[in-house]
C-alpha cells in the first residue's frame, strides 16, 4: 500500500516566523519543517472552527420532529443544516418517550454522528449540562423544534472573532408575543426578556446559540436558558447578537 502523494506548494513567511516553526523540529514528533507546519495549520484550524451542535426537544414535543419541512422531517432539516456547515457531531438532549423509536429509525442514515441522549430534567439548562463532560470547544445549541436555514458560517465567524461567552441568532418580527427579545447595543445584547408582554424592541430570539464551554460556570442556580441564563450574560457582556436573516419556523 502506497502513501498517497501530497500536493507541493510555495508559501513566503516573515523570517522570525520560520524561525520560530524550525525551533518546533524536534526529530522525534515533529521530524521536518514541512510536518510542523501541517501540524500547527492543522491545530489552527481546528481551534477556529466548531463541529458538535445540541439539540434540546421535550420528550412531548419528539414529534414535531418528525413533522414534514419542504418534503422531510424536521429533523432530517436540522441534520443536513448542520452537515451542510462542516457539523459532524451532533447530540439530542431529551426524554424516553414512546416516539424515541420513530426518531432513532429517522437518524439512522444520517450522514453525520447522532447521538441521543436521555436526561429527565425541569428546563432546558438543566437539560444541556447532559452533554458537559463531552463538550471541548465552542458548540452550537438549538432548540430541537426549530427549522433554521441561513448562513451558519457567518455565525460560527462573528463568534469567534468576538471571543464572547455567547453569540444568540436573532431576528425582527412585527408581532413579538411568544417571542424573547433582545435589546441591542452594537454586537452586544445587553438586556433580554423571555415572552415579554410587550417590548420596546421587534428584535426577537431565533432559537440558535453558540457558546463557549466555560458557559457552564455560570449554570449555577439556572433552570431555562431564555429565563436565567441569557439575562445574565446580557448583564455580563458575553452575549453577542447574530441576525441570520434567513429561513425559520417554529413547529411547536
Amino acid at each position: 500500500m502506497t502513501n498517497q502523494r501530497k500536493p507541493k506548494i510555495a508559501i513566503s513567511l516573515d523570517k522570525s516566523l520560520l524561525d520560530l516553526i524550525d525551533s518546533k523540529v524536534d526529530g522525534s514528533v515533529i521530524r521536518s519543517r514541512s510536518q510542523a507546519v501541517e501540524f500547527f495549520l492543522k491545530k489552527g484550524l481546528q481551534e477556529q472552527s466548531i463541529n458538535t451542535a445540541v439539540l434540546l426537544i421535550k420528550g412531548e414535543h419528539q414529534k414535531n420532529l418528525l413533522k414534514k419541512v419542504k418534503g422531510k422531517s424536521l429533523i432530517k432539516n436540522q441534520l443536513d443544516f448542520f452537515a451542510k456547515y462542516g457539523i459532524n457531531n451532533v447530540y439530542i438532549v431529551t426524554q424516553h418517550t414512546k416516539n424515541i423509536n420513530l426518531l432513532l429509525s429517522e437518524i439512522s442514515d444520517a450522514k453525520i454522528n447522532v447521538e441521543i441522549i436521555e436526561k429527565e430534567a425541569k428546563g432546558n439548562a438543566q437539560a444541556l449540562q447532559a452533554v458537559k463532560d463531552k463538550i471541548k470547544n465552542s458548540f452550537i445549541v438549538m432548540s430541537g423544534d426549530t427549522y433554521n436555514n441561513f448562513n451558519l458560517l457567518k455565525m460560527i465567524k462573528k463568534h469567534l472573532e468576538l471571543d464572547k461567552m455567547a453569540t444568540m441568532g436573532l431576528m425582527t418580527r412585527e408581532k413579538i408575543l411568544g417571542y424573547g427579545t433582545a435589546i441591542l447595543d452594537g454586537d452586544f445584547i445587553v438586556d433580554f426578556q423571555e415572552k415579554p408582554k410587550q417590548s420596546s424592541t421587534n428584535i426577537v430570539n431565533a432559537g440558535i446559540y453558540i457558546f463557549k464551554p466555560e458557559v457552564f460556570e455560570l449554570f449555577e442556580n439556572v433552570s431555562r436558558l431564555e429565563k436565567d441564563l441569557f439575562p445574565k450574560l446580557a448583564r455580563l457582556k458575553q452575549l453577542i447578537g447574530f441576525f441570520t436573516y434567513g429561513e425559520y419556523e417554529h413547529l411547536g
